[in-house]
């Protein structure tokens, strides 16, 4: 348009005329499908193009490029195959023996095939997805012991439980440390020590035994030392 308004204001000036004329593009109405490494084939936009060579583009689009039945999309005829095989060739399921078209192929394995294999998310036990339903209805309701408020929770609802139970759980350790520092202790009374108690008086009876055995050891001392005597002079 802007070179269609350069045109108007050249007036009767010829070479103007002509360099707006070539100046001015229209757009190739053909979305088509080009080679673009590594996908085979891939989608290009539409061209802008010259409007003095837009009827030859036309005529080289509608003899070269060819429309999918399947997408709609304009496919350069000597690609067509390559684009079937790459978006529409129908694959065989393993699994499930659905079959499903290459363009929806990764996202039928992944989320729709019935018997792809996926994981419980509460013992994490391997099965296909058409079980997981019923399996889980039964391993949700398992209980495991709860060490913070020594209770048994269903497995479905742990998590919900975990984080109301430890919050509580902080929530109180938290008050508990605030009325520990607040508290006063008290200082430990200090006590005498006991008084020391003097030694015991002997009675008779341990005094009269004690004078005894000093009295024998005396005895048996002076018996040794004749005898010794004895011998020396023997």
């Amino acid at each position: 348009m802007a070179a269609a308004a350069a045109a108007a204001d050249a007036g009767s000036d010829p070479s103007a005329a002509l360099a707006a004329a070539a100046a001015a593009t229209s757009t190739c109405a053909h979305w088509f499908v080009r080679r673009d490494p590594p996908r085979p084939t891939s989608l290009s936009r539409q061209r802008e193009i010259p409007s003095s060579n837009i009827d030859l583009h036309s005529a080289h689009c509608a003899r070269n490029l060819q429309k999918c039945e399947h997408c709609g999309e304009m496919v350069a005829r000597k690609l067509m195959d390559e684009h079937f095989n790459e978006s529409h060739a129908p694959v065989n399921c393993t699994l499930c023996k659905e079959i499903v078209t290459r363009e929806i192929w990764d996202l039928h394995k992944s989320e729709q095939c019935p018997q792809r294999i996926v994981a419980c998310e509460y013992c994490e036990f391997e099965l296909p997805a058409v079980e997981l339903h019923e399996h889980q209805d039964v391993c949700g309701n398992r209980t495991e012991f709860c060490q913070t408020c020594k209770k048994y929770v269903r497995l479905r609802e742990w998590i919900g439980h975990e984080i109301q139970c430890h919050a509580n759980a902080n929530a109180n350790a938290n008050a508990s440390a605030q009325t520990s520092s607040a508290r006063i202790i008290p200082e430990r009374e200090v006590r005498p020590p006991p008084p020391v108690r003097p030694p015991r008086p002997m009675h008779g009876a341990q005094h009269k035994r004690l004078l005894f055995t000093i009295a024998v050891t005396g005895i048996a001392v002076m018996i040794g030392s004749i005898l010794f005597q004895r011998e020396e002079s023997f």
